[in-house]
């Protein structure tokens, strides 16, 4: 797995978004090989890059629900009127946000996750402008989440999650009321695992405003 260099001097001057496109496009996780996966499609966003933080939603608290009260990234199964799967996660996006491709500024794909449902996800990276309202269905999602992207780089240290893939039950990420588990944590996983300097970047940043790999 590539990954940044370690610095001993960090600066602060924002995210550097080039070097997190070479980032994650040397660190994706490969597609499975043919099975009897469904392909799904998300979209890991990440906004407010001063303070980076990361949009996840979650779903509604409906007795019957499969994802009930689930933390999940906006996403969905792919379409037969899908080009691509990229395409499909761009109209996920929108039809569960109303945020749309012109408000994103695409990063990669950091590769697929299987379920133990038979989906096979494509995860994508993108920088959100974070302009306009979140508008959603509230009988699929209860509530959208800003998840502080250093809150999730805590956890990932304290439990000692770098360097190493974590079984199913153990690599749950807490967050204030909620628990990221299942193919969101992996997700967010692989993701903290690519961008291994920022931790230190945010520990190191005190009062200061903004950072940088």
């Amino acid at each position: 797995m590539n990954s940044l260099p370690q610095r001993e001097n960090i600066s602060f001057k924002g995210i550097d978004i080039e070097r997190l496109k070479d980032v994650i496009r040397d660190g994706s996780m490969p597609p499975p090989q043919p099975g009897p996966y469904r392909p799904a499609c998300v979209f890991l966003l990440l906004f407010n890059l001063d303070e980076p933080h990361i949009l996840a939603i979650q779903k509604a608290d409906t007795e019957g629900y499969p994802w009930r009260n689930q933390v999940a990234l906006p996403g969905g199964h792919l379409e037969k009127e899908d080009a691509s799967p990229l395409d499909g996660a761009f109209r996920e996006l929108e039809e569960e946000t109303r945020i749309s491709r012109d408000q994103v500024e695409l990063i990669g794909s950091i590769g697929h996750y299987q379920t133990i449902n038979g989906r096979d996800i494509e995860a994508f990276v993108g920088v959100w402008d974070a302009t306009g309202p979140v508008r959603y269905d509230t009988s699929e999602i209860s509530r959208i989440l800003r998840i502080p992207l250093n809150a999730l780089v805590q956890v990932h240290r304290r439990k000692n999650f770098v360097n190493r893939i974590p079984s199913v039950d153990e690599l749950r990420y807490p967050f204030k009321d909620v628990v990221v588990w299942g193919a969101t944590a992996r997700i967010l996983h692989q993701f903290m695992e690519l961008i291994a300097p920022l931790p230190a970047a945010l520990e190191a940043r005190s009062d200061r405003k903004s950072i940088a790999f």
